[in-house]
């Protein structure tokens, strides 16, 4: 065995041993009454060691690239990410003792800046957001990188089919539950890996369940999905982090969405407030916008007599979002009232009636 495929093989061992250590997230219980009949569970992806659902990607990228032949021992980590992808891709590296680089805009946030610099990774900055593409396969190619490419790969470097992937762990985790299969899952879409995740298994198993996928104002996914065109751009940035695209990224798979939902960025900050007032759980602005698609999806069951279950995910904590969405004078200057958002949200809780001229 050649000293470079020791080291590979030695490098995923050390990345499934993070993964048995962080064991599996929590399936949490959203309180709805009970004689609805229908059960609503939140995924909580931010206890994982990097604080968010990225995690999981970071690692199934990290690893594809050295299933493939393309990270060794030298090779230089290259990113274009200023979010979640980064901060989790950076712990890897600094595991695995690489170099790891992500590309991202001056405009990015100290916070981020940060917490990617506290977990060993270095940041590149351009001006101008659209740039960091090409400016990271540009870094890539003059420094022996390799190019993780999230909106590219996300959607074929985790297996759909096991290795504990977050579809196969939902459905394990509910096989005890009164309604083990669930009707719904509703995801929000950054890469497209988790809806592709979630549509790919749930046909491979068999199973009745649908996936809606939600999304911000602002982002090419819904527009793309509903006219069919894989060229779709809004060229316009997401407020709510994580999630919502400019353009439609390579990675997004429409054929296994059932459905998708558009969602107001002022309704997604008002349900991650409700969220933490019913459940104590502080999240950050893409679970509420998973939330406020979920309970259209039950008002609609309710609305159609039908009972079963419905799963959503907690992406990351909220404690990265402290002055910007759960900062009321941050809301003000964005022009957003969470108000009527709120009312009817509490309105459906009470009621099981969703009604978007309430």
């Amino acid at each position: 065995m050649t000293e470079r495929r020791a080291w590979v093989n030695d490098a995923i061992r050390l990345l499934e041993a993070d993964a048995n250590r962080s064991a599996d997230t929590h399936l949490h219980v959203f309180p709805l009454p009970p004689e609805w009949g229908i059960d609503l569970y939140l995924k909580d992806e931010s206890v994982h060691p990097t604080g968010s659902l990225k995690h999981r990607l970071a690692r199934s990228l990290i690893l594809y690239g050295l299933v493939n032949g393309r990270i060794g021992p030298d090779t230089v980590l290259v990113e274009a990410s200023s979010g979640s992808t980064a901060v989790s891709e950076a712990y890897f590296a600094r595991m695995l003792g690489l170099e790891f680089v992500t590309v991202v805009p001056r405009s990015t946030s100290p916070e981020k800046i940060d917490l990617i610099e506290f977990h060993g990774g270095r940041c590149h900055f351009v001006d101008s957001p659209p740039e960091i593409y090409s400016e990271a396969e540009r870094l890539a190619s003059e420094c022996n990188g390799h190019y993780l490419d999230q909106f590219t790969y996300a959607e074929r470097a985790t297996d759909w089919r096991s290795n504990n992937n977050i579809a196969e762990s939902v459905f394990e985790q509910l096989s005890e539950e009164r309604c083990p299969i669930p009707r719904w899952i509703v995801v929000s879409a950054g890469t497209g890996g988790t809806s592709a995740t979630f549509g790919r298994y749930v046909r491979y198993r068999r199973h009745p369940t649908e996936v809606c996928v939600v999304d911000p104002e602002n982002s090419a996914f819904y527009g793309g999905w509903e006219t069919g065109s894989a060229d779709f751009a809004t060229g316009m940035p997401s407020r709510i982090e994580g999630i919502g695209r400019p353009r439609m990224e390579p990675s997004f798979i429409p054929s296994v969405v059932d459905e998708m939902i558009r969602i107001p960025d002022a309704e997604s900050i008002a349900a991650i407030r409700l969220l933490r007032e019913r459940t104590l759980h502080w999240a950050g602005g893409s679970t509420g916008t998973n939330l406020a698609g979920a309970f259209r999806i039950i008002a609609r069951m309710r609305a159609a007599g039908e009972t079963g279950s419905v799963v959503t995910l907690i992406c990351d904590g909220g404690a990265r979002y402290a002055h910007t969405y759960y900062d009321d004078g941050w809301v003000a200057e964005q022009g957003m009232d969470l108000a009527p958002h709120r009312a009817r949200m509490d309105r459906f809780l009470a009621t099981g009636e969703w009604r978007e001229d309430a």
